[in-house]
């Protein structure tokens, strides 16, 4: 406090002072406010630097609780913090929903909403109680838009009940190795009755790395709008995607995002470039997660560069590189003769027709079961045919017997009538 303001400051006390105090009384009290001006200054001087230095720590890897990068398939990371740590991981919970739905085969299958899928809190789609939607089209608006009503459809129609498809999911998470999850609902609640689902960044990688084995999975993970209709009604149904990476970083190709006010911002991204796929892994972000998605990528796929500053691109340059990508991939695509099927999981790495190895044992027994199934109602079918063929075959042959008996027994009539003389010449 400088000196002109402090003087007026001083004899304007020591004249209020004056008047109502003693000489020993006003410095008393002088002393006593000048010490409560330090103390007071001097337990905000700290509090303003602890402040700053929080400020300056909330950026970069400092501002994410957990996170990995990672080229897909590989032993070794790029780079890691806290991968075990155990973290709401939100809607990230819904790659595990999805990826039973898939793996179940029945992709195709007509799903009545139950009246509890109806009841979520948002994200929703809308669905109302007793609408008709392909499984299929509730994996996409799960992934996609991360809806809590389609989440909870795909649970019960699969599992019976959500009790039941969630002993699915952490059944299938313990057979992936994932040891430190424990799901408690399919779409990513993390209070009240859902409280303790957990997940960390290691085992959110082995489940995401089982999943793009899964060529329908990775159709749908790179989707930034979805639409379908309600089979009943007819209803259209245009979901868009939260991922803001896919407009955002050139070479995403999607995965999955979620968020609630425990978990924070995470998400799950994977970019492809030069011959590279990398994923990228965050949990509980207090930064844009976007900037630092793409800062990663970029470091991983450019190592030399080591630069934290995230690609900042046009939109017509994301759709040049986009429209490059797909050329591409149709040209690839023409001169393969390996053709993927529509409803089974298939992996990418390997399109042909076999069961890939990594399904599990239950979901290969289910698909034989149904096959075997199919070829009962098949055969009973065909024995149903050629019994209905037999009877109708022995009834034309009893029709033309009766009539060639009727023949046989006028002709004899006639016969009779003749040698008797009662045949009458008119």
């Amino acid at each position: 406090m400088s000196s002109r303001i402090r003087r007026p400051l001083v004899e304007g006390a020591h004249a209020v002072l004056g008047e109502v105090c003693s000489p020993f009384s006003q410095s008393k009290i002088l002393f006593y406010v000048a010490t409560v001006t330090l103390v007071f200054f001097a337990l905000l001087l700290p509090y303003g630097e602890a402040a700053g230095k929080q400020k300056a720590a909330l950026q970069g890897e400092d501002a994410v609780i957990s996170f990995l990068v990672k080229n897909t398939g590989s032993s070794k990371f790029l780079r890691t913090k806290k991968i075990d740590k155990r973290i709401s991981p939100a809607s990230l919970t819904k790659i595990m929903t999805c990826i039973i739905a898939i793996e179940s085969g029945r992709l195709d299958d007509v799903v009545t909403i139950p009246l509890v899928a109806t009841q979520v809190e948002p994200t929703r789609a809308g669905f109302k109680p007793g609408d008709r939607v392909r499984l299929r089209d509730l994996v996409k608006a799960a992934m996609v838009h991360s809806c809590n009503d389609a989440a909870f459809a795909i649970a019960v129609h699969l599992g019976g009940s959500l009790k039941g498809f969630v002993s699915k999911m952490n059944a299938r998470a313990h057979a992936l190795g994932m040891t430190h999850t424990r799901f408690t609902n399919p779409a990513g609640y993390d209070h009240g009755s859902y409280a303790g689902n957990r997940s960390t960044a290691r085992d959110l990688m082995k489940l995401t790395e089982h999943a793009i084995r899964y060529s329908e999975f990775n159709k749908i993970a790179k989707l930034d709008r979805v639409v379908f209709r309600e089979l009943k009604t007819g209803k259209r149904y245009s979901l868009r995607s939260h991922n803001k990476l896919l407009a955002r970083y050139p070479y995403s190709v999607g995965i999955k995002t979620g968020y609630t006010s425990k978990a924070g911002p995470c998400l799950i991204a994977r970019a492809k470039r030069g011959g590279k796929d990398m994923l990228v892994i965050m949990l509980h972000a207090k930064t844009n997660r976007w900037d630092f998605a793409s800062s990663m990528f970029e470091q991983g796929f450019n190592p030399g560069a080591n630069s934290t500053r995230p690609l900042r691109v046009k939109k017509t340059q994301i759709e040049d590189i986009r429209a490059a990508k797909i050329k591409k991939g149709h040209s690839a695509k023409s001169s393969s003769t390996a053709k993927s099927s529509k409803t089974d999981a298939v992996p990418v790495e390997n399109s042909s027709t076999k069961e890939p190895a990594h399904v599990p044992a239950e979901v290969v027994y289910a698909r034989r079961a149904k096959a075997l199934e199919a070829l009962k109602q098949k055969v009973a079918r065909q024995t149903a045919e050629r019994e209905a063929a037999k009877k109708e075959a022995g009834k034309r042959l009893d029709d033309q017997a009766g009539t060639q008996q009727m023949l046989d027994i006028r002709k004899q009539e006639g016969s009779l009538l003749r040698h008797s003389g009662f045949v009458s010449n008119i």
